[in-house]
């Protein structure tokens, strides 16, 4: 089983790998510097569980001194899929697709080699795109090399957008999420940016499933969006990091740290997993 994405399917392969854990120890095939790819292997099962670390899913690079004039900038090459997981993705039976947060960073957009725009770049005669044109030519640039590449033959479940709980401020403006027990289905909606790249992950889906489905190929949707909007008690918040840190810290209200909520993204695999084998 493979995830792509970002730090937040690590966080739920980090959840998975615990529940195995209880009844052996894997081993660790991790590979590259920087974990790029954490793999752990359970020998008595012939099971494999990889996270493979691509936030953008497609070919990227940080570039510092740009000229923007905001730090740091990333490349991204939208028609070119990152390799440290296109190598290997082939071998795998269930593909879990997960990326989000990551392209509301500033980041310049390529294609063919040549820049078309940007989000938020800040570069003389650079027409800004927005992140939601970044975001799903990466998302339909991944569902098109899984679909054609030729010795894949697994099951491609998309993990949908799980929204963040900022409230009075973004994550580095002041935003905090102090709540302590989950929303009421009435209390709250999916808006803005996180229904936007929900919408696109939809779309970009459906798509992939028609083309998918000529090859035999089986797409899913592992859909967490809707659910999870109502956990904003689920974030460490100014917990993750000791009190007395003297270093200035931001709120998270993205991640998923805390027991039980993203235990829910298990079940709700291991259930579609089940079906499977019956349908």
């Amino acid at each position: 089983m493979a995830f792509l994405g970002d730090s937040v399917a690590r966080n739920h392969m980090q959840s998975l790998i615990c529940l195995l854990s209880r009844v052996e120890y894997p081993k660790d095939d991790s590979s590259g510097d920087h974990g790029e790819l954490t793999s752990k292997h359970y020998i008595t099962y012939n099971f494999t569980l990889a996270n493979f670390w691509s936030p953008y899913l497609v070919k990227y690079e940080k570039v510092q001194n740009n000229g923007s004039g905001i730090g740091n900038l990333f490349n991204l090459y939208l028609d070119e899929l990152d390799e440290e997981w296109t190598r290997k993705i082939s071998e795998f039976d269930y593909v879990i697709v997960s990326a989000g947060h990551w392209f509301a960073l500033p980041a310049a957009f390529y294609i063919n080699r040549e820049r078309i725009g940007c989000h938020s770049c800040k570069l003389e005669n650079v027409s800004d795109l927005t992140t939601f044109y970044g975001y799903q030519m990466a998302i339909r640039s991944t569902f098109e090399a899984l679909n054609g590449m030729e010795n894949y033959k697994g099951i491609t479940y998309l993990r949908t957008f799980s929204p963040s709980h900022f409230e009075n401020g973004t994550w580095d403006h002041g935003g905090h999420c102090h709540r302590t027990k989950p929303y009421k289905r009435n209390e709250t909606t999916l808006e803005g940016d996180s229904l936007k790249y929900y919408i696109i992950q939809l779309e970009e889906f459906k798509k992939a499933k028609e083309e998918g489905e000529k090859r035999g190929l089986k797409h899913r949707l592992l859909d967490i969006t809707r659910v999870m909007l109502l956990r904003p008690d689920g974030h460490p918040d100014t917990h993750g990091h000791w009190i007395h840190d003297q270093r200035i810290l931001h709120n998270d209200c993205l991640h998923w740290c805390l027991p039980g909520p993203i235990d829910t993204w298990n079940d709700f695999l291991l259930h579609m997993i089940q079906m499977e084998s019956k349908s």
